[in-house]
């Protein structure tokens, strides 16, 4: 249940690939490729392809994931958050220009800024998934302020699992997710037993100190419920030396691979994740 976070960083590429934005294009569809087999998510987040004028290229990336490897989720990370007509036109872009199956969902403006991504996601058979604990530790600033005898972020997870029971339609999930973040175990273990319809996006694996044990909350006895996210460790796997190993430079996404399996792994022994191989 590995979903794999293309952030594209030129300062980060590998020696063989271009500082540019066809680089990023370049890196990025390699890195789908090598780990489409193992993975169940690809997460592009837009800031880093629109910081370098590559919305172009973030299109050809989501065309190649889902024309390539349609049984691979595309979540698009936009973390958009509007009212009315604008956060129509945010669900617009999601869903049509870049055909993402999912995109992140800031809930700050109210539940009803939420509305419009929830109903064009119904139509195109897609999803979202809401902020909720992120993973970052300022997040306790205001998501764990206390109103009404409940967190603030424990009032953003009712209102998540009532569209997600709303969209359920009879099945075990709905349409509509959470983002609860692997730097907080404790609060996942809390947020899946109150969210039992709701998909759980749960960034912040490696490189921000979640840990496969800390994630394993997250899943439902089945092993389903839960796709864990890791970017850096993954996609920057060559300037991991016990990745990078006996490989050369245009090898690079030989480590992307053994990261990738070694990630899946770490699941598999530490979370109900690993049922699924059976």
């Amino acid at each position: 249940m590995l979903c794999v976070g293309l952030d594209p960083d030129p300062a980060r590429f590998p020696d063989s690939i271009e500082r540019s934005p066809v680089g990023a294009l370049d890196f990025c569809r390699r890195i789908v490729d090598a780990t489409a087999p193992f993975v169940c998510a690809f997460k592009p987040q837009i800031a880093y392809f629109a910081a370098m004028r590559a919305e172009t290229e973030l299109e050809k990336l989501c065309e190649h994931i889902r024309d390539e490897h349609p049984d691979v989720v595309l979540v698009l990370d936009a973390k958009r958050g509007d009212i009315g007509p604008t956060a129509d036109r945010y669900a617009s872009e999601a869903f049509d220009r870049y055909g993402a199956d999912a995109v992140t969902v800031n809930p700050y403006l109210g539940l009803d800024s939420i509305e419009p991504f929830v109903t064009l996601a119904a139509e195109r058979n897609a999803g979202i998934f809401v902020l909720v604990k992120t993973s970052n530790p300022g997040s306790k600033d205001f998501q764990d302020l206390q109103a009404d005898g409940r967190t603030i972020y424990q009032h953003v997870a009712a209102g998540v699992e009532q569209f997600a029971a709303r969209t359920a339609a009879g099945d075990a999930y709905g349409a509509v997710g959470a983002v609860v973040g692997a730097t907080w175990p404790r609060q996942l273990d809390e947020l899946r037993d109150t969210m039992p319809h709701t998909w759980i996006l749960v960034p912040g694996f490696g490189k921000q100190g979640g840990r496969a044990a800390d994630v394993r909350g997250a899943f439902h006895p089945d092993g389903l419920g839960a796709l864990v996210v890791s970017a850096r460790d993954v996609i920057f796997a060559h300037a991991r030396p016990e990745m990078n190993a006996g490989l050369s430079n245009s090898q690079w996404h030989t480590a992307v691979d053994r990261a990738c399996r070694d990630m899946i792994d770490r699941l598999a022994a530490d979370t109900p994740a690993g049922v699924l191989r059976k």
